[in-house]
Order: C-alpha cells, then sequence, then structure tokens
C-alpha cells in the first residue's frame, strides 16, 4: 500500500546509504571513524532546516535534537534513536543504492557482482513483498540500510510532526549515534543529554517485530606466546603459537555452541578473528548467550581450555581475558512494560499482529536500557544486513513511520 511517506523515505535512504560510514573497531577514539561525522553533519543541517530545536552534534559524535511538544498536559518524553554507522563486517564503500519498483517476485540481479542473485529462495521475506518498491546495493557492497533506514524514518516522522503542529504529541528526543557496530554507540553522557523517560531504537526486521530481548554479550581476547625459533633448526625448541591457537579453536565443542549450529534462544562462542605468526597469535571470540548465567559459563569453558591447553605446553604463555559488551534489555524491561504495552498498542492501530522475537545481536536500545533509558526496539524492514544481499522494502519503512506516528498520539493520551 502506497503512503504519503513512500517518496521522501527512499529519497532519504538512497542519499544516506551512499555516504560511507563504517565504523572502525581498531580505532579507540569516539567516534571510530571520522567519515561518521559526514553524515552526521548533513542530518544537524537538514534537522534545523525542517524546523527542530536544540540541534546540536556533541563532542562524542551524536547528533540530538528535539520536536516539541504540541500540547501542555504532562505526558513522557520520548526517545527516538538510530545509528549512522555501517558494519566492518563487509565493504561499505561506494555504495551504489539501486530501487527496485514493484517488485514482481523474480530474482534480483547485481550489476557489480553477476554471480549473486536475490530472490525469495534464498531471502524467503521477499516473497511477501510483491508489488513493493525494493532498494539494495549493486553487490559490491552492503546497503546501509542498517541503520540508515531507522534514520529515514526518524526524519521523515520528524518533518512530518513539525510541518503538522495539529498532531498532539509531547516533547521527542531525537539521537543518531556513531559506533553502534562496535558496540560503543551509547556513550555515558547520552542518557543525561538524551533526557527521554524512555525511548526507542528503529533498527529492527520484519514489520511487526518489537524487540525487547536481546543477547547478553561480552567479548574475549586469548594472547599466545610462543618460542621462536629458525625452523631448520627448531627440534624441540620451537613453541609454534599458531599450533597452539589450533587446539583451542579445536578443543570448543563445534557442533552444538558456533553461531552456524545455534538458533532461537540457544547462545555461542564465536571466533571472530585469528591473527599472528608462530611467535605471536591473538584470537577474539564472541560471546552471546541470553541469561548471564549461560554466558558466564561460555566464558568459563573458554577459560578452561586455555588452561588446558597451556598445560599441555609449560613453555609457552596463554592469557583469557573476557569483557562485558552489553545485556538483555529485558533485565530491566520486564520491571516496568510501559513503553512496550505503547509500543503494541500502535502496533495493534496500524493493524499489525506484534512478534516479539529476541534479538540474537544487541542494539543501542540493550545498553542505553542498561544505563537507565528503557528503550526496547521497533522494526524497520531491513533485510539480510551485514552483505551485499541486504535489501528493504519501502513500504515497510512507511509501515514503520506510521507506527511511531501512532506510537506518539497514544502517549500523548
Amino acid at each position: 500500500m502506497r503512503t504519503e511517506f513512500d517518496q521522501e523515505l527512499e529519497e532519504r535512504l538512497v542519499r544516506y546509504a551512499a555516504i560511507d560510514t563504517q565504523s572502525d573497531e581498531t580505532c579507540p577514539e569516539t567516534p571510530s571513524s571520522q567519515i561518521q561525522l559526514d553524515l552526521q553533519k548533513v542530518l544537524r543541517a537538514e534537522l534545523m532546516e525542517i524546523g527542530a530545536s536544540d540541534v546540536e552534534l556533541t563532542e562524542y559524535g551524536v547528533v540530538l535534537a528535539t520536536i516539541p511538544a504540541t500540547i501542555e498536559t504532562d505526558v513522557p518524553v520520548i526517545g527516538l534513536l538510530a545509528h549512522v554507522d555501517t558494519a566492518p563486517a563487509y565493504h561499505a564503500e561506494g555504495v551504489k543504492p539501486r530501487v527496485h519498483r514493484a517488485y514482481d517476485g523474480s530474482a534480483i540481479s547485481f550489476p557489480d557482482a553477476d554471480e549473486l542473485s536475490l530472490s525469495p529462495e534464498n531471502s524467503r521475506y521477499l516473497g511477501e513483498k510483491i508489488g513493493d518498491d525494493i532498494i539494495t546495493a549493486s553487490g559490491s557492497t552492503l546497503l546501509g540500510a542498517d541503520d540508515k533506514a531507522g534514520v529515514a524514518i526518524i526524519m521523515c516522522l520528524a518533518r512530518h510532526l513539525l510541518a503538522n503542529p495539529q498532531i498532539p504529541h509531547g516533547k521527542l528526543r531525537i539521537a543518531f549515534t556513531p559506533d553502534e557496530e562496535i558496540g560503543r554507540g551509547v556513550h555515558d553522557k547520552l542518557p543525561g543529554d538524551l533526557g527521554a523517560d524512555f525511548a526507542y531504537t528503529l533498527d529492527g526486521g520484519k514489520v511487526g517485530e518489537l524487540n525487547y530481548e536481546n543477547f547478553c554479550a561480552d567479548g574475549a581476547t586469548v594472547k599466545i606466546t610462543g618460542v621462536s625459533v629458525h625452523p631448520g633448526y627448531a627440534k624441540d625448541k620451537l613453541v609454534n603459537a599458531l599450533h597452539l591457537a589450533g587446539k583451542i579453536i579445536a578443543m570448543l565443542p563445534h557442533a552444538t555452541m558456533t553461531p552456524e549450529t545455534t538458533d532461537g534462544r540457544d547462545g555461542f562462542i564465536f571466533v571472530a578473528d585469528m591473527v599472528g605468526n608462530a611467535a605471536e597469535a591473538e584470537l577474539h571470540f564472541v560471546l552471546r548467550d541470553f541469561e548471564l548465567e549461560g554466558l558466564e559459563a561460555k566464558a568459563d569453558l573458554l577459560e578452561q581450555v586455555c588452561a588446558a591447553v597451556q598445560a599441555t605446553e609449560p613453555r609457552a604463555s596463554i592469557t583469557c581475558e573476557v569483557k562485558e559488551q552489553y545485556r538483555n534489555m529485558h533485565h530491566w524491561l520486564r520491571d516496568d512494560m510501559t513503553p512496550v504495552d505503547l509500543a503494541k498498542a500502535a502496533y495493534e492501530d496500524m493493524g499489525l499482529t506484534v512478534s516479539s522475537k529476541p534479538i540474537r545481536g544487541g542494539t543501542d536500545g540493550s545498553v542505553l536500557t542498561a544505563k537507565g533509558t528503557s528503550c526496547p526496539n521497533i522494526f524497520t524492514g531491513m533485510q539480510e544486513i551485514h552483505g551485499p544481499l541486504e535489501w528493504i522494502s519501502v513500504q515497510d519503512m512507511a509501515m514503520a513511520t506510521q507506527v511511531c506516528l501512532k506510537l506518539v498520539e497514544r502517549a500523548a493520551k
């Protein structure tokens, strides 16, 4: 179904997606890449142009703005968030968005990758989008609808509300964050600077999905120092750090605890990266579980494996450091489901069936909730993210915009 928002959403996403904003997990600065500020400066200017108040680009790289209330009654201040960075997991420079109008159900080809094909066979949800306008990239990059679709939706909503002051709503606070894809999107100052009673991220998938539960997440770094010797004279002297790294990986339970063998509510241990040589090696692990007990068990298992391999070769040094990343937002939301209940009512106003699917990952909302501002996650329509087959329906984005409009109107009551 076509809406008044379709053209604006399409134009915004195509324009935003073409701006390279990939975050850099190797850089400790905030934001982690200066290119993210290229889009942030555009958004700051556009918010000022449409008449938003309190527009600023903070020293930690977040664009903040206010949509003033149109009613005088005391209603909650609601925050709306989306992140501008794209994932480091795949090529994101030189994105060339393509619009496939009135999708007919056939396979979509990619001009920059002849071997790629997108169809309902490899992306089932696409089969439900016959007649919709589908946006993809050209095959050599991801699209970046994660989460520039969320940015476009919030900007469209903000422009619509500012242009129609007769719509009753309370004060809204907007935040566009950097570095979400590397787990650093919520600066310690953000909850206070946002100043919202509760908030929502626009960073979800299928129409109807409302996420208020997500993985607990830790990261682990294993460092191995071997004994470096010329290989021609290494007999009984060389201790190869790469061999020890291989032993650690081999001793982990591959059949039941890796991303490719788990789904639903199963957690996992993911070997994300290995660098080094015979003298020194470093492994990076991603640990995930919906419950803290399960997350701690996975950290314990990894540490036990490292200790076991260390015991086989006392001449080597093996260390395992586990760091907290984010936690399941439901651990806090279950004490006050007000923002979830409000969103559910808005979905139902639009005739949607609510699907409360747990996120097998995290959002800025996960961290924001843990820092005191409850923040469930609303759908945008994004699909096949972090890869060249990424796509989104313009009409799904329009539905998300309409849901947000219903949500702020309901909150005003």
